[in-house]
């Protein structure tokens, strides 16, 4: 099967990752072309060229990120080699953060300087909260395929993953083929997700692909609600956000997340991960969603985070997500130019070319079932 052919070589990809081993100045300071206002800037090229972002954000001397584990997708290395890169410090906050959370940090330290500079979100959040950004074009723009961006640079998609099952193969004797396996007896309290889905994405791709499973379809998510409705009745759901160390203690036995997460906390982690723990995309129907990078528009550092997207935009960064089994957005362009880390694509056997994506119409209505349904179904 294609993606059991994924899921393996994502294996060995995200194995690979352990050997792989101050202010800006503005224009009404001076009357330097070497001055920008950074905060309305919307590309490096209108305001002075990228050896001036640098020279600006290395000034600012920050950034702040948020919501970014560092097992999340290679994140540890993307901010290790930004920092190397630039010797600009991340202040990393909430790492195990929500999009909405993200979202609530930026309203609420609005004026700060801890506030969030740049975001990471899910589709349904993103498209909610348009307002807080900002457009800004990096300088491989064109590298980005046109519907994986906002035309006027507000938002840019950046990787995406399949929606998969982690599972200790310890404590479960017969590996699950789909979401419907978990059903069964052998799961009574393992089963967990990540986060409440009607404020993260991770956790509410785990319901969108619950309804695909279950004769429902990315117009109408309901099914996928109705079926963790009967995880809960049969005793299989734990409501406890699992992360790297319940998996690795055991306590979360069972996690339905993206597969570079399930991955990142297997043996690819070495004495930090779960030696027993397994990735299984499910049969049938594959499940992707991209995450978007975005700017918010009160930055504290606004070079700092324009700089920050023109290098996770970057071959260097795109590669370093695709070695830990995520798909970079700009894949097709990193094939075609030769810079693409060809070990970590054969590995991962190329992009998933028979995956699901919700629309933002889908997301939207999507969010919408959540709303009204989830917490009724769950409970408390």
């Amino acid at each position: 099967m294609h993606h059991k052919r994924i899921v393996t070589g994502l294996a060995l990809a995200a194995a690979a990752v352990v050997t792989l081993a101050g202010c800006s100045a503005t224009s009404s300071a001076s009357t330097s072309s070497g001055d920008a206002d950074w905060k309305t800037a919307t590309s490096a090229q209108g305001a002075g060229g990228m050896d001036a972002l640098v020279k600006a954000a290395k000034a600012e001397g920050q950034l702040n990120v948020i919501a970014l584990p560092p097992t999340w997708a290679n994140y540890g290395k993307i901010i290790d080699g930004f920092t190397k890169k630039y010797g600009i410090t991340i202040n990393s906050a909430n790492p195990n953060g929500s999009s909405a959370e993200e979202v609530a940090a930026a309203k609420s330290q609005k004026g700060q300087d801890t506030a969030p500079d740049v975001f990471d979100l899910g589709n349904a959040v993103l498209q909610q909260n348009l307002g807080l950004l900002t457009d800004y074009k990096v300088a491989n723009w064109s590298d980005i395929p046109t519907d994986l961006k906002e035309k006027d640079g507000a938002w840019t998609r950046d990787y995406t993953g399949l929606m998969s099952i982690g599972y200790d193969s310890s404590k479960i004797s017969d590996a699950p083929k789909d979401l419907s396996d978990l059903l069964g007896s052998e799961y009574k309290g393992k089963v967990s997700i990540a986060g409440d889905p009607t404020q993260a994405n991770q956790a509410a791709s785990a319901v969108y692909l619950a309804a695909l499973e279950n004769g429902g379809s990315a117009d109408d998510i309901t099914k996928g609600v109705d079926y963790f409705g009967k995880l809960k009745q049969a005793g299989n759901f734990q409501n406890v956000l699992p992360s790297q160390a319940t998996v690795a203690s055991g306590e979360t036995p069972v996690v339905v997340q993206w597969s570079y997460n399930n991955l990142a906390w297997g043996p690819a982690a070495g004495a930090s991960g779960n030696k027993n723990w397994k990735t299984v995309v499910p049969e049938g129907q594959a499940l992707s969603s991209y995450y978007s990078q975005a700017i918010n528009k009160d930055a504290p550092h606004p070079a700092a985070a324009r700089l920050w997207q023109e290098y996770i935009a970057s071959p260097d960064a795109q590669n370093l997500y695709l070695q830990a089994g995520a798909f970079p957005s700009t894949l097709a362009a990193l094939e075609k130019s030769g810079k693409v880390d060809e070990d970590a694509l054969q590995a991962a056997g190329g992009a998933p070319k028979d995956s699901v994506e919700l629309t933002d119409a889908q997301v939207t209505a999507a969010a919408k079932v959540l709303a009204a349904k989830w917490s009724s179904t769950m409970g408390s």
